[in-house]
């Protein structure tokens, strides 16, 4: 075997030996949740239907800009509740208020309203529109933690408020971890789904 054989092999070596290293100094791989799908949970069976209102304009829900992007938030309660810190290796597969809006518009369509989008709006639908508040993963703990979520709702007809209410729910997550902040927050929102429905069917029909 010659030297510069010998060397060529030392540096294929090395070479390999390098992008082996890369590859396991390698971070974990990004993980990504929502709300799941959508089935028919018991909050919803209970929630009275919002006769009230055959049909709706249902505006996507608003919010802080922080809920606008697809990084997951939590909040150490127990450190500093005035921190928001992001999770490393997991997000969200769309932002927050996409995803409360699609699950929202979900489940007040499962409750027997017929759900129509702001480009479908025709005169005389009332329009509900939402703007979330809060919308959180906060540890009491390093062990427990709950997901809260914030909603202000507010029905205007012919472009007068009708009424305006805020409903804010808390439910524990099964973990104190991102999969369990994520099952908490979709819980949430169907129950807040919920309580939105039944206070439709309260409103005045006109």
């Amino acid at each position: 075997m010659t030297h510069s054989f010998t060397l060529r092999l030392a540096g294929i070596a090395a070479c390999a030996a390098l992008v082996a290293g890369c590859a396991s100094s390698k971070g974990p791989q990004q993980t990504s949740y929502d709300f799941g799908p959508i089935g028919a949970p018991a909050t919803m069976q209970a929630a009275p239907a919002a006769t009230a209102f055959p049909a709706l304009v249902v505006a996507d829900v608003t919010g802080p800009a922080m809920l606008d992007n697809q990084r997951m938030f939590y909040r150490l309660l127990y450190a500093d509740a005035q921190q928001s810190r992001p999770y490393a290796y997991n997000q969200w597969s769309a932002t927050p208020l996409q995803l409360l809006s699609q699950r929202v518009k979900a489940r007040i369509a499962q409750g027997g309203v017929k759900v129509l989008s702001t480009s479908d709006a025709s005169g005389g639908v009332p329009l509900l529109r939402l703007e979330a508040d809060e919308f959180s993963q906060n540890f009491d703990s390093v062990t427990q933690s709950s997901a809260t979520i914030a909603l202000r709702a507010s029905v205007f007809r012919s472009h007068r408020l009708v009424d305006q209410r805020t409903f804010a729910r808390t439910v524990p997550a099964t973990s104190a971890d991102a999969p369990g902040g994520a099952r908490a927050l979709a819980a949430a929102s169907d129950a807040i789904a919920a309580d939105i429905l039944a206070w439709l069917a309260t409103l005045p029909a006109r």
